[in-house]
């Protein structure tokens, strides 16, 4: 029943009493050590000063037009040395002293040293400060403010100085704590929308090697030779702190030493992965997991989605934000048209795959088929088609699990490629010849063509690997002679092209391996990365 009366009894306590109720005689009882300076009747400074007494001084004058004793607070404007000392009481002719509703007052000094729900006449018994006469504390909650301007003598409201002290507030239901903790989460949507970069640090510009890699450089005159077979750990990065989604070397040649690392700690970053294995640059500007980034095809942006719904392209030279949209749902794939660089398809949790024009930073085309998520993209015949991986299947057959689009005209073009009931989380190109590949979660990877009507092959099937639900990569190597891809249980496989047949095996990770990727120039450099958040450079 006692909590009963002191919730229905918030009401009458909303009210703030007048200066004059200050009980000082209870604080002086408090207090015996402070003596009263001889010879200073008002001049002696007092650490007690509730915020009552200081928000007066702008109201009270300075001059007492009936030649009586001066009010505290007006002597103590007109000397700005002094200050009221403990054994005087507030003079009960004073106006009510009523908090400011419409604008809230600037913090104060004790505010700004002092934790919230701080009290400052408790903190100033036995500490002496002297504070100007135009500051006054910020505002706190109701229930704090009230029982600072009734401070309780020795016959006080003890329940009054519990509510102050345990700070008990009244019972929310648990359907509107709800609400206001969506409508929280929209309200940082809605910043990350106009704000950008906000929701992490700034980037500062990456610091590229005015010179090519001398590893490279012998590399670059010279035509792409046969794939060896990686066998050692070359660098092991250990930088991020969640699962690495995807890596990517730079497409420039010059510039391939550099490598892109996309997390779920709301991170991406960049690395020197041939010279050193270290991190040039990380870059949060995402206030989600970042699900997929791309390099741009000139080696010199970046463009980054996530689970925030953000779209970001940053230039590593200046550290800036060149282009930033807000998507309409969280992004888990985007890839760069491979003829139109200023253009890019992205997908996700959504029906939709939606082309976006980086100049306009508007959609341009949105393609739409009955699906619930997007896995990946490929773009196929220099960019006038492309592929989306989807996981719309069923028990006996997955018509929608790779639909084939018309980039132009939005229109399908085929959707009875995959005829099986497993999904395919990752998709890659042949650099050499006219054909795909599908990585499935039936734990093999699939060959298909990559021209009309993209007939699967039934010949060829490379298995060994497993997928298990996981977003696993794969890649062909620059000659098109060996296939990598990763596995749930951490290896990295390295299939023959030609003939289906494992080359070798890789004790890569500890964790789910997902993403592989070979150097475009060093033949004996491969990439991995895997669910633990560490990144392995094998030669």
């Amino acid at each position: 029943m006692a909590s009963l009366v002191a919730y229905d009894d918030s009401e009458s306590e909303a009210e703030t009493e007048p200066v004059g109720n200050f009980n000082a005689a209870s604080q002086m009882k408090d207090t015996p050590d402070v003596v009263e300076p001889p010879g200073q009747d008002f001049a002696s400074e007092a650490p007690g000063v509730t915020e009552g007494a200081v928000l007066s001084t702008k109201h009270g004058s300075g001059a007492d037009p009936a030649g009586h004793r001066l009010p505290l607070v007006r002597l103590w404007r007109s000397d700005p040395g002094s200050c009221p000392s403990q054994r005087l009481q507030w003079p009960r002719t004073e106006p009510d002293v009523t908090f400011p509703t419409g604008k809230p007052p600037p913090p104060s000094l004790w505010t700004s040293q002092t934790p919230a729900g701080h009290v400052p006449l408790a903190a100033a018994h036995f500490r002496r400060m002297k504070l100007s006469w135009g500051t006054y504390d910020s505002p706190e909650p109701s229930f704090c403010v009230q029982t600072k301007s009734e401070t309780p003598g020795k016959h006080g409201n003890s329940l009054q100085k519990k509510r102050c002290e345990d700070c008990i507030v009244p019972y929310t239901p648990k359907r509107l704590r709800q609400s206001q903790a969506l409508s929280t989460e929209t309200g940082k949507g809605r910043d990350v929308e106009v704000q950008g970069p906000s929701a992490g640090r700034a980037p500062a510009p990456l610091s590229m090697a005015p010179r090519v890699s001398e590893f490279i450089q012998p590399y670059l005159d010279s035509q792409y030779k046969e794939t060896t077979i990686p066998r050692k750990v070359l660098f092991h990065l250990r930088s991020h702190r969640g699962p690495v989604n995807s890596i990517q070397w730079c497409p420039v040649f010059a510039k391939s030493h550099m490598l892109l690392s996309v997390s779920m700690d709301k991170t991406f970053k960049v690395w020197n992965a041939v010279d050193s294995g270290r991190c040039l640059q990380t870059y949060s500007l995402h206030s989600e997991a970042v699900r997929a980034a791309r390099w741009s095809p000139c080696g010199r942006r970046i463009l980054s989605g996530g689970f925030d719904f953000a779209l970001h392209l940053t230039d590593l030279e200046t550290g800036t934000q060149l282009f930033s949209a807000q998507s309409d749902f969280r992004i888990t794939t985007l890839k760069f048209h491979p003829k139109d660089h200023s253009l890019f398809v992205c997908g996700g949790f959504h029906p939709e795959v939606k082309a976006w024009d980086i100049r306009t930073g508007k959609v341009v085309r949105s393609y739409k088929a009955t699906i619930q998520q997007t896995l990946d993209i490929l773009f196929l015949q220099e960019g006038s088609e492309f592929l989306s991986s989807t996981d719309a299947s069923s028990r006996d057959s997955a018509d929608r699990t790779i639909i084939a689009w018309d980039f132009r005209s939005s229109a399908k073009i085929s959707n009875q490629i995959f005829h099986e009931r497993y999904t395919c989380p990752s998709l890659t190109l042949h650099p050499r010849e006219p054909v795909f590949l599908a990585q499935t979660n039936g734990n093999y990877l699939a060959l298909f063509s990559a021209v009309w009507p993209y007939r699967m092959s039934r010949r060829r099937r490379y298995e060994g690997h497993k997928v298990e639900g996981y977003s696993v990569g794969c890649e062909c190597s620059p000659d098109g002679d060996l296939l990598v891809t990763g596995s749930a249980d951490g290896r990295v496989l390295l299939y023959s092209f030609r003939t289906a047949s494992r080359a070798r095996t890789l004790q890569g990770h500890a964790q789910a391996c997902v993403g592989t990727t070979f150097h475009p120039v060093l033949p004996s450099v491969l990439a991995t990365c895997s669910w633990e958040g560490d990144i392995k450079i094998w030669h």
